[in-house]
């Protein structure tokens, strides 16, 4: 773990070169001692640097972030090819021009089929529902892939998927910050947001576990390792005034569960259009176990 300079540890240090000047090779020279002093400060900096550049997460100059959200589930056969595909977007970002932020968004309604997904929950059931009434869909289902908001198609559609978020990066985006993100000794993420504009937006936060995997026995995929990225654990919508700064938490049973597998957790908010559903403002931050 990097540990940061304190003035307590360049105190302790300083006190142990002026007690123990005799086990120097140098004469005790007052000059001499200043000069080791900041080699050796000089010497601890880099990994407090090093530690404070893993807490922030840019989005490259030249690229637009992007949100790519997949419904899916472990009890669905289709799933399998549309979360590899998820994967091969989240590491390989193959879309010139955009920066895919992923969600795997896991589903209830498969749980009845032989096989209960660990990583479902109801609220994203009920977010998926969401934007089954937002695109006029008859029926829910699954694999799904919904980019920004604002377009929808199988999630193991590889040329769909180019196409919608080489589209969605031509949209800029508004500026949107996360400051203050830790993990507080009770588990929950504590957090702050900062946006340029906040009008007819309600902010969403979401905490997803980095990866997951599990061993499927029953169900269409049984017999199967079944792997994800990014699998959202915790979701909540703050309303259209938290993105000024003020700071929020996000808890739950799952963030709990999610800290317990060692896992990096990304913390992933954006602002939502509240007319149209469509992403104006995302940003992503990854939190070490």
């Amino acid at each position: 773990m990097n540990r940061a300079v304190t003035p307590l540890r360049l105190v302790t240090f300083w006190h142990f070169l002026l007690s123990n000047k005799r086990m120097i090779s140098f004469s005790y020279n007052p000059l001499r001692h200043i000069v080791f002093a900041v080699a050796a400060i000089a010497a601890l900096l880099p990994s407090a640097a090093k530690g404070q550049s893993q807490a922030a997460q840019a989005t490259p100059p030249d690229r637009t972030p992007v949100l790519v959200e997949l419904f899916t589930s472990e009890g669905c056969s289709d799933c399998p090819p549309a979360d590899a595909l998820l994967a091969k977007l989240d590491t390989q970002q193959f879309v010139a021009g955009a920066q895919a932020i992923v969600l795997s968004e896991h589903v209830t309604y498969w749980n009845h089929e032989g096989w209960r997904d660990p990583f479902s929950f109801d609220a994203m059931t009920a977010r998926q529902q969401d934007y089954i009434r937002e695109f006029a869909l008859g029926d829910a289902y699954t694999p799904q892939m919904v980019v920004d908001g604002a377009e929808q198609f199988t999630g193991s559609d590889a040329p769909k998927l180019e196409h919608a978020v080489a589209h969605a990066a031509a949209t800029p985006k508004l500026a949107l910050t996360i400051a203050d993100a830790h993990r507080a000794a009770d588990g929950s993420i504590i957090f702050s947001v900062q946006a340029a504009s906040v009008s007819k937006a309600t902010l969403v936060a979401v905490v997803a576990e980095n990866a997951t995997h599990a061993d499927v026995s029953r169900g269409e995929n049984a017999g199967r390792t079944l792997h994800h990225v990014a699998v959202v654990r915790v979701l909540k919508d703050f309303g259209s005034s938290a993105a000024e700064g003020r700071v929020l938490q996000l808890t739950g049973a799952n963030l709990l569960s999610a800290e317990k597998d060692g896992e990096p957790l990304r913390l992933v908010v954006f602002l939502v259009n509240r007319s149209d559903g469509h992403v104006t403002a995302i940003a992503e931050q990854t939190l070490a176990p």
